[in-house]
């Protein structure tokens, strides 16, 4: 990456990221985010995420190069203050495609939002959630008896997927994981992979007495009907990785990880 780009300098409201923001903003020369040609991110995982969702709620997509100022760090770079331009010119850049979920309330409200990582569909109260998942408007399981499900990209298939005993997927692979959480019926279901192309719909049954939630990353939606599940390709997002400890070599390195 040219270092002619203009970049900007954003920080979650950390102690530690603060005192990093302070220390690059002394030693390098930053623009305004909406003069920017690229972003610089400190924080953890979770402040990525909520740059991208601003990025995408903008609709000004830019590359970020983000450093770990937080707990895991799963989507950053290692934070260093020295030849930051050195880096940014070796960055490897990788394409990132959002899962977009479209939700019917039973109010009869809808509601469209993006997500990186994943959509979960989770219940409400002590009942558990009943579901009828169709794939390609075809229904694969006609009542689906659990706490929730879920539907991760290959980015996400590492954080709650994976918690939830779902593959991994490499980056680039073209697929997403389609994880139960806590199966009760059928109980030896376990989940799928699917192409990235697939349409994915969950029908909540019984939504008044076994009321479900529908979340996107961080966002949520209370008492749904209906949720559909596909993948984004009209904005794929970009980010950028020190060509020593990318994100593709992090996602397969968590296969071997015990």
């Amino acid at each position: 990456m040219s270092l002619d780009v203009r970049r900007a300098l954003v920080a979650s409201p950390t102690q530690a990221a603060r005192a990093a923001e302070e220390r690059l903003r002394a030693t390098y020369d930053f623009a305004p985010v909406e003069e920017a040609e690229m972003i610089i991110a400190l924080g953890g995982d979770g402040f990525m995420l909520q740059t991208l969702h601003a990025m995408l709620e903008s609709r000004r997509i830019l590359p970020v190069f983000g450093m770990n100022l937080g707990t895991v760090g799963f989507l950053m770079n290692e934070w260093r203050l020295e030849r930051l331009e050195q880096r940014l010119e070796k960055a490897k850049s990788f394409k990132v495609h959002p899962l977009r979920m479209t939700v019917d309330t039973v109010d009869g409200e809808r509601f469209s939002i993006p997500a990186i990582n994943e959509v979960s569909l989770l219940r409400e109260t002590r009942q558990t959630a009943k579901l009828e998942v169709q794939v390609n408007a075809r229904a694969v399981l006609p009542e689906l008896v659990c706490d929730g499900v879920l539907v991760a990209t290959p980015a996400g298939s590492t954080a709650y997927n994976l918690s939830a005993h779902g593959p991994i997927l490499p980056l680039g692979s073209g697929l997403v994981a389609l994880t139960p959480i806590s199966p009760f019926r059928p109980r030896r279901w376990r989940g799928a992979i699917l192409p990235e192309s697939t349409a994915i719909r969950f029908t909540v049954l019984d939504p008044v007495k076994r009321p479900v939630s529908a979340v996107a990353d961080q966002r949520e939606v209370r008492d749904v009907a209906q949720v559909e599940v596909g993948i984004d390709r009209a904005t794929p997002l970009t980010l950028l990785f020190d060509p020593e400890h990318t994100l593709d070599d992090r996602i397969a390195a968590e296969q071997f990880i015990a």
